[in-house]
């Protein structure tokens, strides 16, 4: 019932990812959200951030930032890491990850999506059958109606932990 919910991975943070990993098993796009995962909320683009963009390029990835927040915000961000975005998306709804795609001239097949809320973020790039990557939120400091979503969250991860429990203990059967 939960599983249309569940990420693919569940990690610390988006800079943990292992992203020439993934760039040697055939992935070539990647689709971000912004606030929590990248930087705090309403942040500009760090240096930490500025640095993951460069090295991503380098591996030959093309991006896309998909937010729903207004343009001013996301622009702000992207102007700083050189980078397309897709503002007021509308997630979950997949057809701006379909279109981030598109745009980036990759398919659900090789494209990842990373982000750090389950209701929009990853039900939406699951729903577009895409690759996605939860990551732990960056700052506790939210806006109300997020705080709110995350109380549902941790039920949706109590059980997601559960499921991957319970994989790996098969797979070693």
């Amino acid at each position: 019932m939960l599983e249309g919910f569940y990420p693919k991975e569940y990690v610390g943070s988006t800079y943990e990812i292992d992203f020439e990993s993934f760039y040697g098993s055939g992935y070539r796009g990647i689709i971000f959200d912004i606030d929590n995962t990248l930087v705090p909320h309403g942040m500009p683009a760090d240096a930490r951030a500025i640095a993951l963009f460069g090295r991503l390029k380098k591996i030959g990835y093309h991006v896309t930032m998909l937010s729903n927040n207004k343009e001013p915000r996301v622009k702000m961000f992207c102007d700083a890491v050189d980078a397309p975005y897709i503002y007021k998306a509308g997630k979950p709804d997949p057809r701006n990850y379909t279109r981030a795609c598109k745009e980036m001239g990759t398919d659900e097949t090789n494209t990842l999506f990373v982000g750090d809320q389950i209701f929009t973020d990853v039900w939406g790039a699951n729903k577009a059958g895409l690759y996605s990557i939860l990551v732990k939120p960056i700052h506790p400091k939210e806006e109300i109606q997020i705080v709110l979503k995350r109380y549902l969250e941790k039920i949706v991860l109590y059980f997601y932990q559960r499921a991957q429990k319970r994989r790996r203990t098969n797979d070693r059967d």
